[in-house]
């Protein structure tokens, strides 16, 4: 297998206190790697800074072998990788349609002229992104719903057409942030198929962040477990639920909330 994801020795300090401390892990090409640990244990911060959005006080970010630490959250996504977010962020005005055509905007490679004169090359390329976007909602189960405003959508519908956007734009790694979040079983059922679907059909490797161990137990191959931006454990789901260190973390999360 080839590393695609390296985190190294990655320190996140926001003034006196640290978010992050001094990180390392790998994810390889076509994992599912799972990501966890209590509330406020650091884990939105390093998808910040995988996908350029905070600069690390320390450490660097290799994205098939290259670094990208501190790049540009619209270069990172030219370069590969995509992500989803723990709150659902659509264009609340447009349509399910609208929002995925969205995520296919580097397919759309003509000229502004041809746009503007509506030349044959634009209509062509225009047919093909949307019959693209069509393939995609039905990957999800969401084509029924290509006309109708995307946030009049069941909670768990629109988080299908958040991860169906970050899949049009053609990643190789793509992130998760609790992507079962606020849906029932039958809906995170669904939603395993799906992603196990993606993993063979669109050759991704993904990378999730997700309290329902049950869900992450049937879906990853790996995980890391933090405990206030430290590295607690890291290796298989089964391994995890039985570890002393992982066990506190979670019991004493418990006993705070």
């Amino acid at each position: 297998m080839n590393t695609i994801l390296d985190v190294k020795n990655v320190t996140m300090k926001f003034g006196g206190v640290t978010a992050i401390d001094n990180l390392s892990f790998s994810v390889e090409k076509g994992e599912v790697y799972g990501l966890i640990g209590p509330n406020g244990a650091g884990k939105t911060t390093i998808f910040n800074i995988i996908t350029g959005v905070l600069y690390p006080t320390e450490g660097k970010v290799l994205f098939e072998g290259k670094d990208i630490t501190g790049t540009k959250p619209n270069r990172v996504v030219s370069k590969g990788v995509a992500r989803t977010f723990q709150n659902i962020r659509l264009f609340k005005s447009m349509s399910v349609l609208d929002n995925i055509l969205i995520g296919f905007d580097s397919y759309a490679n003509y000229s502004y002229l041809e746009a503007i004169f509506r030349l044959p090359r634009y209509f062509k390329r225009e047919k093909e992104i949307r019959d693209k976007a069509y393939k995609l909602m039905e990957v999800f189960g969401i084509d029924i719903f290509a006309d109708n405003r995307a946030t009049d959508l069941s909670y768990g519908n629109q988080r299908k057409v958040e991860i169906a956007r970050a899949v049009a734009t053609n990643p190789r790694l793509l992130l998760l942030d609790e992507p079962a979040a606020g849906m029932n079983p039958n809906e995170t059922a669904q939603l395993s198929n799906i992603i196990h679907k993606l993993k063979s059909e669109f050759d991704l490797t993904i990378l999730l962040i997700e309290h329902d161990m049950k869900f992450v137990n049937a879906m990853c191959n790996k995980l890391t477990v933090l405990d206030y931006g430290e590295k607690i454990f890291e290796g298989k789901p089964a391994d995890a639920i039985v570890d002393e260190k992982v066990i506190s973390a979670y019991l004493g999360d418990f006993k705070h909330a």
